[in-house]
């Protein structure tokens, strides 16, 4: 336990089923922070919002909630790894994600693919989102397939690759959701990279030091 509003480790134990920070009197209950760890432990299971309130018989908009503020706390701190890691990219490789509704449509484009480059280094994926090709687009009929085939910056071998790993593991993933919404969407490529790079106890210790 460590205080949110100092960092101070140590506490007073209440009457009242709270404790008390020894630093700076900061008071916060003991019922509160179990439901909080177990709310934490559903997000890391890879359970979503509706599951986790039905099964902590928890208001679905108060895990919902939580779960938005897990995803910008989670990308913020894989920015800062990003950003404070020593750069040896062993792989690159740009990606185009389509949602599950565009695929099944006849005539596709990549005018609503997400462009994503993902980069793999010191043993774990980092993605960055690209400005999308818009106008550029090339339907099918006039070589979809070609352009993604050439427009990849392809690794050797890499249809074994790390990233190419991650990016079957994101498509699956997403298939939970029912829709995200496009400026949601980076918070949940982040959470993916996060539970792609991170094993679940390591998860759990991240998400409680926030």
């Amino acid at each position: 336990m460590i205080c949110q509003n100092c960092n101070n480790t140590t506490f007073y134990t209440l009457a009242n089923d709270y404790i008390k920070c020894k630093i700076c009197a900061k008071k916060y209950s003991l019922k509160k922070l179990q439901k909080d760890k177990e709310i934490i432990i559903k997000f890391c299971e890879n359970k979503n919002a509706l599951e986790t309130s039905k099964e902590l018989n928890l208001n679905y908009k108060t895990v919902k909630d939580r779960f938005d503020i897990f995803r910008k706390k989670i990308a913020v701190f894989l920015e800062d790894e990003y950003n404070n890691s020593i750069k040896e990219y062993n792989e690159y490789e740009e990606f185009y994600y389509i949602k599950e509704r565009e695929k099944k449509r006849k005539k596709k484009s990549l005018s609503q693919a997400i462009n994503i480059m993902g980069f793999y280094s010191n043993e774990k994926v980092y993605t960055l989102l690209m400005p999308k090709i818009g106008n550029r687009a090339f339907d099918m009929e006039d070589g979809f397939i070609q352009y993604l085939n050439w427009n990849k910056i392809h690794s050797k071998n890499s249809h074994q690759t790390k990233l190419n790993e991650f990016w079957k593991y994101l498509e699956e993933n997403l298939k939970k959701y029912k829709g995200i919404e496009e400026d949601n969407f980076f918070y949940y490529l982040k959470e993916c990279e996060f539970r792609f790079n991170y094993k679940k106890n390591h998860q759990i210790d991240i998400l409680e030091s926030f």
